[in-house]
């Protein structure tokens, strides 16, 4: 797969409707500059290397992530890594989604949140959560732990 376009082509039936639906709500909320691409075989939403040069810490030549949106066998994953990086949001996101009263608890670990049941998916949820960090916003906190990892070493 070359595309975003073909990785949805090829998944499964029951969940390419769905990949597409969150794929646009993903993408008319994004803040500006983050860009998509296939990023470890799904979709991905990334700070470009042309807006930050240095990449990501764990392989300089790969754009820094923000946003996974994968078709898993029993499920689709959607990884916020902003989820993981501010507890604050990741309450959050928790409080809203248990107000919105599925019939299903919330299948979610640090930054990864998977849905089973393909009706109660909360795109409106999704689209605000999307919406609450900007580019610059994810950049700050990303260089902010990477330089917490620095001064850890070091002690």
């Amino acid at each position: 797969m070359k595309t975003v376009d073909d990785y949805i082509a090829n998944v499964a039936p029951d969940k390419r409707e769905i990949l597409a639906a969150l794929r646009k709500t993903i993408r008319d909320n994004l803040s500006p500059g983050l860009s998509e691409e296939l990023s470890y075989g799904m979709i991905g939403y990334v700070v470009p290397l042309s807006t930050y040069p240095a990449g990501y810490h764990c392989d300089p030549s790969l754009p820094v992530p923000f946003i996974n949106l994968g078709a898993q066998k029993h499920c689709i994953s959607l990884y916020h890594l902003g989820l993981y990086a501010v507890p604050s949001l990741h309450e959050w996101f928790i409080s809203e989604y248990q107000k919105l009263g599925y019939r299903h608890k919330m299948d979610m670990g640090k930054s990864c949140i998977r849905f089973k049941y393909f009706d109660e998916i909360p795109y409106a949820l999704i689209k605000e959560l999307v919406g609450k960090m900007t580019l610059a916003e994810w950049l700050e906190l990303y260089e902010t732990s990477l330089q917490d990892r620095k001064t850890m070493k070091t002690r």
